[in-house]
């Protein structure tokens, strides 16, 4: 068997690491140590850009890792914040927005695809925003945390809100956007069995 045949898989590797240092950022945030957190955010924001980079230069996209890739950001995301709220660094009500605007596309994914069809998973400009905001907000943090630069009281309150404006408009984003699909699938379908003999 070829060595490119195993190199093909290197950016799910990538991926399924990346999912295993979540708890250890986990834990190393809830003790206190946020130096070594910053320091796996890091290994973990590379590895999500090396992964995407091999896929697409040398043709190693797949089903699996188009699966995985996402699932990886969200996992960290989402327990990053998760675990910057139980230290105080980031307000509940945040996290509650991120967590619920995560909930609900799931929520309305898996209900467009088994009432309407199946649901193209890729996500919209803004939504990749959103993201790249929440990335940004979480290393912000970690930067104060751990003293590397102490950003002002001011950065962190518009990094805050502007990561909350881009979870509400995102998430409405994705309502609509699939809402209007869903209502237009709906009545060509009702359209079709009016029409049939």
């Amino acid at each position: 068997m070829s060595t490119s045949i195993y190199l093909r898989h290197l950016p799910n590797a990538l991926t399924i690491l990346r999912m295993l240092l979540v708890p250890l950022l986990a834990f190393r945030v809830l003790q206190h140590d946020y130096t070594a957190a910053l320091f796996i955010t890091f290994i973990a924001a590379v590895t999500d850009g090396l992964d995407g980079l091999l896929a697409r230069r040398f043709g190693w996209q797949s089903r699996l890792g188009g699966i995985l890739d996402p699932l990886a950001d969200k996992l960290m995301l989402i327990v990053s914040f998760v675990v910057l709220t139980m230290v105080g660094a980031i307000p509940l009500w945040l996290t509650l927005l991120v967590v619920g605007r995560d909930l609900v596309i799931v929520a309305g994914a898996v209900t467009y695809h088994y009432w309407i069809g199946p649901f193209d998973t890729s996500p919209s400009m803004l939504s990749k925003i959103t993201t790249v905001f929440q990335l940004l907000l979480t290393l912000l943090i970690l930067l104060r945390l751990s003293q590397v630069w102490p950003a002002s009281d001011t950065l962190k309150l518009g990094m805050i809100i502007a990561t909350a404006l881009l979870c509400v408009g995102s998430g409405l984003h994705y309502v609509a956007r699939w809402g209007g699909h869903a209502r237009r699938t709906l009545k060509q379908r009702r359209q079709n069995r009016i029409a049939a003999p």
